[in-house]
């Protein structure tokens, strides 16, 4: 991992190279690197790491910050192999724009990252060659990941309980 020099180092050449607001801040926590970045400046600046060493991405994630405002985010998380270095990329997104350049062109393991993260919570993928729904029916309506999704479902039958009135769950 970067330390926390270095990584304000990093930070200071991606924001040289990818324009002077594309970096918005960094954290170093418990030994773990991390660049917070502006969301249309993603492609370039997983570039830039990727020309510095970090050729892997290994995942891509989703989050739900609600209540907080930019709501959604997207964390990239980066290995360089040979030096075993991670660094972890994050960016946000508002509910009413939740638009973010696809990285699928330049990373192709970033395929289905992208649309379970489309699907489950909504953030779409701006030049992505293929975004649809990944897990859940073409015609289902929701996120199912975000916080604030109804949770519940179809009461579940018991059979056994059927004779008491009891026979579905609450």
């Amino acid at each position: 991992m970067p330390d926390s020099v270095g990584l304000e180092l990093l930070a200071q050449d991606l924001a040289a190279r990818a324009g002077a607001d594309a970096v918005l801040a960094t954290v170093y926590f418990r030994d773990r690197a991390t660049v917070i970045v502006e969301p249309y400046t993603i492609v370039p600046v997983l570039e830039q790491l990727r020309e510095k060493g970090y050729g892997a991405l290994m995942s891509v994630h989703g989050v739900d910050y609600y209540p907080e405002e930019p709501r959604l985010g997207v964390h990239y998380e980066l290995l360089d192999m040979n030096a075993v270095d991670r660094v972890t990329v994050k960016l946000r997104v508002t509910l009413d724009n939740p638009h973010v350049p696809s990285v699928t062109p330049n990373w192709p393991t970033a395929n289905f990252q992208e649309r379970e993260i489309y699907d489950m919570f909504g953030v779409i993928f701006d030049g992505h060659p293929d975004l649809r729904r990944i897990l859940m029916p073409e015609d289902y309506e929701g996120h199912p990941q975000r916080r604030d999704f109804p949770v519940g479902g179809e009461p579940v039958l018991f059979t056994i309980d059927e004779s008491e009135g009891t026979a579905y769950t609450q």
